[in-house]
């Protein structure tokens, strides 16, 4: 479940909240670590299924338009592609609401973490003791770039599905088997 903070006095009785959950500042970073960490390999994982689907369509998509069965080859090779087609800007529709959540719930993360890190003049030296962590990181900069490639692969698809669809049926318009 998630909640918008929207007022100044919410953010208050969160971070209060939050000071009695944690021991110390480290704790709560280690804790907005663990959560960019986790929510980072969901969306790893929800990024590498989608691509993993797209890659079989668009190898089905290819072997169906290669049918050259003089009987039933043009029937197929119309049909079948532009299903295929439809399926792909489905597929590509119904897997943006998932890695569109998952980014945003890292960005909410990271914010905090942000906010930890600027607020707690002592997290400077917690900070130093992750080297594989850098304040490039923790910019808005640096982490929406990096969840740049699993925002936009949907949408290319999206239209790269619509292009193929388009070429399906036009390769029958355009050349017509008499």
């Amino acid at each position: 479940m998630s909640k918008i903070i929207t007022s100044p006095a919410a953010l208050n009785e969160e971070s209060e909240q939050e000071n009695r959950i944690f021991a110390s500042p480290k704790e709560r970073l280690e804790f907005y670590r663990n959560e960019i960490h986790f929510e980072t390999t969901n969306l790893s994982s929800r990024t590498n299924a989608y691509l993993s689907a797209q890659a079989f369509l668009v190898i089905a998509y290819a072997s169906s338009m290669a049918n050259v069965n003089p009987q039933w080859g043009v029937i197929f090779t119309l049909v079948v592609p532009l299903m295929l087609a439809i399926f792909g800007v489905v597929s590509s529709l119904m897997a943006w609401p998932g890695i569109k959540a998952a980014c945003d719930i890292i960005d909410h993360w990271y914010l905090k973490q942000s906010g930890l890190l600027r607020s707690d003049p002592v997290m400077g030296q917690a900070y130093d003791d992750s080297p594989l962590f850098s304040s490039w990181e923790s910019t808005d900069k640096g982490h929406k770039t990096a969840l740049l490639f699993s925002k936009r692969t949907p949408w290319m698809f999206f239209v790269f599905w619509l292009c193929l669809g388009t070429f399906a049926v036009l390769v029958h318009v355009i050349y017509p088997v008499v």
